[in-house]
C-alpha cells in the first residue's frame, strides 16, 4: 500500500481543479478515502493508518491460526510448585536468608536431633483449632514445626519467615554463616535443658559435644597441669595448608614426628621468654603444651576458617585456599585414650560459600540422606540429587575465581575430594553395618502431623483455585477465538454495500485478549458539525454493516458513523482553504515584484518585519480557519495542519520571521496604540499592494502616508534625551571632583596610615561600584543619589569591624576616603550615617603607642556573635567542595605549573577575563552577613594591595580578626575535587577517594594544613575541614590481596553481627 502521506495528498489533489460549490458526494468519498483498495493479508508488514479499509495487521494473526491454550493465561501450572516424590523440600530466601537455609537442611537431616525435637512438649500445636492458623511462638516450637513441613509437606519449598522473624535476623544483610551455628545451637540447647524429659536436655550435648584438655607439662618438675573444655565444633586454621589432617592437627598444636600415632612428639615448646609459671617451682619453667582430644561427639562439626580478620586492610577477607578432605575420617590417631569410641566418620554435609568477597556470596549445601546415602545439593528452593550417591561439588568450585590469582585444583585421591569454598564440613560417626534400620525412621508426631495436613489442606485448595482460574481464562479464550473468526470474516466493506467506521484503536484493543474490551467510543472522530471529521479517517476503519451491527450489540457504544456522517461542510472549507493556500503563492510573487516599483500616488506604512514574514503569516491565518472546523482533539495521526500542509506544498512556506509574529502590522503599532516613532522599522507600499495585503489581513491596523506618529511617543522620547544630557553633565561633574577615587589613584590604606592624616572616612564598596557604572554609563545606569552605611553597623547602631580585622580581610567590604574627598560626597550624596575610622599616638618618655578608634563605636557585643556565626557556618555544611591532591613519596606536590587536564580549557583565559571585570555589586537591600559561602565567587585587586572578594565568597583561613576570604582555586595536576558535607565521616570521604584515586582506604594517609587524619568515625566539620580545604593524599604501596577492595566496597557500615537479635537473647 502506497505511504499514508501519498494518499492524504491523493484524497486532496482533486481542489486544484474543484471549486468549493461544485463539491460533489464522489469528491467526498475520495476526501474520505472510501474507495482506496483493501489490503490482502501478507501484502502489509503493519497495519496502513492511512487507509480506512486496511483491516491487516491489528493483531487478528493470534486468533485465526492454531491457537496454543496457554496463550488463554498467564497463570503458571500450579502443579509446579507440588513436591515431587520421593524428593526434599526446598526453603525460601528471603532476601539475605541464603546462611539460615543451608544450617537448616543439615539440622533437618540430623535424626537424632529432629527425633528429640518431635518429642518436645508443645500444649499449644497440641491444644491448637485447625479453623485457624497456627503460629509458633518459642524457637523450638518454630523450629519443630518447620522440620515437619519439611518432612511431610506437599509443597516444593516452604516458607522459613516466622522463624527469621521469631529471631529478629535482618533479611536483607549477610551475616556471618559460623556465628550463626554456634549461635543457635547455644540457644537451642538452652531451651531443651528446660524440658522435662530428662532425655531432651541433653541432646545437643550427645550429639555435638566432645571434650579435650590442654596439658602443661614442666620440665623441671614434671608436674602435669590439665585444663579440662568441652567443644561443639573444631575452629580449624586452613591458612598455609592442604589437607584436612593438617588442620586437625594444629588446632591440637601437635608437632609431627614419625608417625601420628607417636603422640609423645606431638607437642608444644614453651620456653624462653614464653616459659610457663609452675605452681609446684614456684618459678617460671620450660614446658611443654599439647590438647588431649578425650572424647568425640556423634556428629563433628569442622568449621573452616575462611573468613579471616586482615590487619592491613582493617576487615574480614576470604581465604580461597583449597582444601582436601575424605569421605571416611579416622579420628582414633588424634584421641587420648580411644576406649571403645568409635572413632571413624562418614562424611555427612559441606556447606558452600560461592563467591571472592567476605561480605557477599551464595550459600548452599551439600548433605547426604542417611537412609538412602544419596548426596543432595540445596540452593534455597532448588533441591538436586546427584548421580551416583557420590558427593560433586561441581560448578561451586569454578565461581570463586580471584582477579589475579586462579590456583589449580589439585588432584584428589579416590575417597577425597578439594574445595575452596568449602566452610564447614560435617561428619557422622559410622553406624555399624548389622544396625537396626529402624533407627532411620522418623515420624512425625500426630499433633504436628495435624497442622501439617492443614497447611496440605490448604495448599490443595490453592491449587484448585489456580486450576480453576487457568480454566476460566481458557474457556473465555476459546469463545474469544470463536468470536474473532466469525466477525473478522464479516469485517470487510464491499463496494456498493452499507458500512460504518469503528475505531481503530479499539479494534486493536478488541483483538488483545489481555485487555477488557470497552464500549465503542466515536466521540473524538467528531467535527463541529457532528460528523466524521476528514482528519480523522486514518484512525478509523469502514467496516460492513453487519459486522458494525454486532460489535455495537455485544459491546455497545456511539455514536454510530455510516455513510451519512461524511461532513460535506468540513470538505468545502478545507477545499476553500487549500484552493487559496495555491493562489497565495502567486499574489506572493506579484506582491514582491510590486514593491520595488517606485512609489507614486497615495502609500500605507507597513511593517518591514510585516513585509518579511506576510506569506507565512498569511498561511498560519489560513490554517487557523481550518482548524476552526476541526474537533478539539483535531490532529491528523499524530500532526497538526501545519507540519502536514507545509510538506505537502513545498520549502518556501516554512519560512521563519525575525520576530513572532501574531498579526500583520503589529510591529509598527507602539505601546498607545498608534504609529510607531520609529520610521526605520516602517515602508511605504502603493495601494495596489495595501489591497492585496488587506485581502489576506482583513483586521490588521491601516495607517495611510499622512499619519502621524503617536504624539505621546514623541513627548517621552524628547523627555528622554533631556534625561540623557543632565545625566552626563552629572556624570563629569562628578567623576572632576572625585577623579582619584574613580581612577583609583592616591588610596589611602589602613596598613600604611598616611602621615599627617588623624582621620579617613568610610563608605561601602557596594556604593563605589554603582557609582562607577554611573560614571562610565551615565544614559545607562542610574545615577546615585545616596549612601546606605547602615549595611556597616549592628542593630545597635555600632560598627562591626575592628582595625585588626579589616587589615586582615574586612577591608574587602568597604572603600577608604580622603577628608577632602568626604567633603565632596557629603555635598553631592545623602548620607545615611557618617563612619569614620581615627588614629591617634600617645607618646611617653620611653616609648609611644598607636592607637586607632572607630566612630561609631564598635559593638563588641554583635562583633562576637557575627564571629561566632562565621565559625559555625564554616562547620555546618550539606555540599561544599573540597580538594583532594595526591603527593609524591617525596612529599612535594604534583608539579604545580601545569593545570589538570579535565580542567576547562579556557581557564586561564577566564581569570584573565576576571581582571578586567567591574565588580559587581551587592545587594543593598541584603542582610550584610559577610559570612556567607556562595559558588563562584571572583575577586578583583584593591590598591591597598590586599585582596577583596567581587561577590560573598568562600572562607580559605581563619585569623584572629576575621575570616579572610580564598583567592579562586585553580585545580592541579594530581588535584581533583569532591563534594561532600560536614556530618560524614572521615571513612566516607575515604571511599569517595578510593573512587577518584583508585587508592584503598587502608593505604590512604590525609592530612590538612599538616595535621594527619586518622580518626575514621570522626565527622569532617569535628576534623577542621571547610569549604574549599585543600588535603592531601599520600598512597602507601598497595597490598598483594587485590581481593580486599572488593570488600571494602560492600562494607558501608560497622559490622554488628547478630546484636539485638533472638540469637543473643534480645
Amino acid at each position: 500500500m502506497a505511504p499514508r502521506l501519498q494518499l492524504e495528498k491523493a484524497a486532496w489533489r482533486w481542489v486544484e481543479m474543484v471549486k468549493p460549490e461544485d463539491i460533489s458526494r464522489e469528491h467526498i468519498e475520495i476526501a474520505y478515502r472510501v474507495n482506496v483498495p483493501a489490503c490482502k493479508r501478507g501484502a502489509c508488514r503493519r497495519n496502513c493508518k492511512g487507509n480506512p479499509n486496511c483491516l491487516v495487521g491489528i493483531g487478528e494473526q493470534a486468533w485465526l491460526g492454531e491457537i496454543d491454550e496457554n496463550a488463554f493465561h498467564n497463570i503458571d501450572d500450579p502443579n509446579s510448585e507440588r513436591r515431587d516424590k520421593n524428593t526434599f523440600v526446598g526453603l525460601t530466601n528471603l532476601g539475605a536468608t541464603c546462611y539460615v537455609n543451608t544450617f537448616l537442611q543439615v539440622w533437618f537431616h540430623n535424626l537424632e536431633l529432629r527425633r528429640s525435637l518431635y518429642l518436645c512438649q508443645n500444649p499449644r500445636a497440641q491444644d491448637h483449632n485447625i479453623d485457624s492458623d497456627y503460629e509458633p511462638q518459642s524457637i523450638c516450637e518454630h523450629l519443630q514445626y518447620l522440620f515437619a513441613l519439611l518432612q511431610n509437606s506437599n509443597r516444593r519449598y516452604i516458607d522459613p519467615s516466622g522463624l527469621v522473624k521469631a529471631l529478629g535476623l535482618d533479611t536483607g544483610q549477610q551475616q556471618d554463616a559460623q556465628e550463626f551455628s554456634k549461635l543457635f545451637l547455644s540457644l537451642l540447647e538452652d531451651t531443651l535443658s528446660k524440658q522435662k524429659n530428662s532425655s531432651l536436655q541433653n541432646v545437643i550435648q550427645r550429639q555435638f559435644c566432645g571434650q579435650f584438655s590442654y596439658v602443661t607439662v614442666c620440665n623441671q618438675c614434671g608436674r602435669a597441669s590439665p585444663l579440662p573444655s568441652r567443644f561443639y565444633e573444631l575452629e580449624l586454621n586452613i591458612q598455609g595448608h592442604k589437607n584436612l589432617t593438617e588442620c586437625v592437627t594444629e588446632f591440637l598444636k601437635l608437632q609431627w614426628g614419625d608417625s601420628v600415632g607417636n603422640l609423645d612428639k606431638m607437642e608444644e615448646k614453651l620456653d624462653g621468654d614464653n616459659r610457663y609459671f609452675c605452681e609446684s617451682c614456684q618459678s617460671k619453667q620450660s614446658a611443654t603444651r599439647r590438647i588431649k582430644l578425650h572424647s568425640l561427639p556423634r556428629t563433628i562439626n569442622l568449621q573452616l576458617m575462611r573468613f579471616v580478620f586482615d590487619r592491613q586492610t582493617g576487615h574480614k577477607k576470604k581465604l580461597n585456599t583449597f582444601i582436601s578432605f575424605p569421605e571416611q575420617l579416622d579420628m582414633g590417631p588424634f584421641l587420648e585414650a580411644k576406649q571403645d569410641q568409635k572413632c571413624v566418620y562418614e562424611l555427612s554435609a559441606v556447606l558452600i560459600h560461592r563467591g571472592v568477597s567476605a561480605y557477599s556470596g551464595h550459600y548452599i549445601a551439600h548433605v547426604r540422606d542417611a537412609r538412602t546415602s544419596d548426596w543432595y545439593k540445596f540452593n534455597d528452593e532448588e533441591i538436586e540429587k546427584m548421580e551416583g550417591k557420590k558427593l560433586q561439588l561441581g560448578i561451586e568450585e569454578d565461581i570463586a575465581e580471584t582477579v589475579k590469582s586462579q590456583a589449580r585444583k589439585p588432584k584428589c585421591s579416590k575417597g577425597y575430594h578439594c574445595s575452596r569454598n568449602a566452610y564447614m564440613l560435617v561428619y557422622k560417626v559410622q553406624e555399624e553395618e548389622n544396625a537396626d534400620p529402624s533407627t532411620n525412621d522418623v515420624e512425625v508426631p500426630a499433633f504436628l502431623q495435624r497442622l501439617v495436613d492443614q497447611d496440605n489442606h490448604k495448599f490443595e485448595e490453592w491449587c484448585r483455585e489456580m486450576a480453576d482460574m487457568r480454566k476460566q481464562s481458557v474457556d473465555k479464550g476459546k469463545a474469544k477465538h470463536e468470536e474473532v473468526k466469525e466477525l473478522y470474516e464479516l469485517l470487510p466493506a464491499t463496494d456498493g454495500q452499507p458500512y460504518e467506521f469503528v475505531p481503530l484503536d479499539w479494534l486493536k484493543k478488541w483483538l488483545d485478549d489481555s485487555t477488557a474490551t470497552k464500549a465503542i467510543d466515536n466521540s473524538l472522530f467528531l467535527c463541529s458539525h457532528g460528523k466524521l471529521h476528514p482528519d480523522k479517517v486514518g484512525e478509523a476503519k469502514r467496516v460492513s454493516l453487519p459486522a458494525a451491527m454486532l460489535l455495537y450489540q455485544r459491546y455497545g457504544g456511539g455514536p454510530q458513523l455510516d455513510g451519512s456522517s461524511l461532513c460535506r461542510e468540513c470538505v468545502g472549507e478545507r477545499c476553500r482553504v487549500l484552493r487559496l493556500k495555491n493562489q497565495l503563492n502567486e499574489d506572493y510573487r506579484e506582491v514582491t515584484n510590486l514593491v520595488k516599483r517606485t512609489l507614486s500616488g497615495e502609500g500605507y506604512w507597513v511593517g518591514k518585519a510585516s513585509l518579511r514574514s506576510w506569506r507565512q503569516l498569511a498561511m498560519e491565518q489560513l490554517e487557523e480557519d481550518e482548524q476552526e472546523t476541526m474537533h478539539s482533539f483535531g490532529q491528523t495521526n499524530g500532526q497538526g495542519a501545519h507540519s502536514t500542509n507545509n510538506k505537502e506544498y513545498g520549502p518556501e512556506l516554512q519560512e521563519s520571521s525575525e520576530e513572532v509574529m501574531k498579526t500583520f502590522n503589529e510591529d509598527i503599532i507602539c505601546s498607545h496604540g498608534g504609529l510607531s516613532i520609529l520610521e526605520t522599522e516602517r515602508r511605504l507600499v502603493s495601494s495596489e499592494v495595501w489591497i492585496k495585503l488587506r485581502a489576506y489581513f482583513p483586521k490588521a491596523p491601516e495607517f495611510t502616508q499622512q499619519q502621524e506618529s503617536c504624539p505621546q511617543c514623541v513627548t517621552l522620547e524628547q523627555e528622554e534625551k533631556d534625561n540623557e544630557a543632565v545625566s552626563k553633565m552629572m556624570a563629569l561633574d562628578q567623576k572632576s571632583q572625585l577623579l582619584n577615587l574613580f581612577q583609583e589613584k592616591n588610596r589611602p590604606t589602613l596598613t600604611k596610615w598616611p602621615q599627617d592624616m588623624d582621620v579617613l572616612y568610610i563608605v561601602p564598596l557596594y556604593f563605589v561600584d554603582e557609582w562607577k557604572k554611573f560614571i562610565r554609563r551615565p544614559t545607562k545606569s542610574s545615577p546615585v543619589s545616596s549612601i546606605g552605611n547602615s549595611l556597616l553597623l549592628c542593630p545597635h547602631g555600632g560598627f562591626m569591624f575592628t582595625y585588626d580585622s579589616l587589615v586582615n580581610g574586612d577591608a574587602q567590604h568597604i572603600a577608604l576616603i580622603w577628608p577632602s574627598e568626604w567633603e565632596v560626597i557629603s555635598r553631592l550624596f545623602m548620607v545615611d550615617q557618617p563612619i569614620s575610622i581615627h588614629y591617634s599616638r600617645q607618646a611617653t618618655p620611653s616609648s609611644s603607642t598607636t592607637q586607632y578608634s572607630t566612630q561609631p563605636d564598635l559593638c563588641w557585643e554583635c562583633r562576637e556573635g557575627f564571629i561566632f556565626q562565621q565559625q559555625r557556618d564554616l562547620r555546618e555544611y550539606t555540599q561544599a567542595t573540597i580538594y583532594v591532591r595526591k603527593v609524591l613519596e617525596d612529599k612535594r606536590v604534583m608539579k604545580e605549573a601545569a593545570p589538570e587536564h579535565n580542567a576547562s580549557s579556557s581557564e586561564a583565559e577566564e581569570e584573565k577575563e576576571e581582571q578586567k571585570e567591574e565588580p559587581p555589586k551587592m545587594d543593598r537591600e541584603g542582610d550584610l552577613d559577610f559570612s556567607q559561602l556562595e559558588d563562584g565567587a571572583k575577586r578583583v585587586k584593591l590598591s591597598d594591595g590586599s585582596s577583596a572578594a567581587a561577590g560573598p565568597g568562600a572562607f580559605s583561613t581563619v585569623k584572629a580578626g576575621g575570616i579572610r576570604r580564598s583567592t579562586r582555586h585553580r585545580k592541579l595536576r594530581g588535584e581533583k575535587a569532591l563534594i561532600v558535607s560536614a556530618n560524614q565521616t572521615l571513612k566516607d570521604l575515604k571511599i569517595q577517594i578510593m573512587h577518584a584515586f583508585s587508592v584503598a582506604p587502608f593505604d590512604q594517609n590525609l592530612s590538612i594544613d599538616g595535621k594527619c587524619l586518622t580518626e575514621d568515625s570522626a565527622t569532617l566539620g569535628s576534623l577542621g575541614v571547610i569549604p574549599e580545604s585543600i588535603i592531601c593524599l599520600k598512597a602507601d604501596e598497595p597490598i598483594a590481596d587485590y581481593a580486599a577492595m572488593d570488600d571494602v566496597y560492600q562494607v558501608g557500615m560497622p559490622e554488628e553481627g547478630f546484636k539485638g537479635t533472638g540469637l543473643l537473647g534480645h
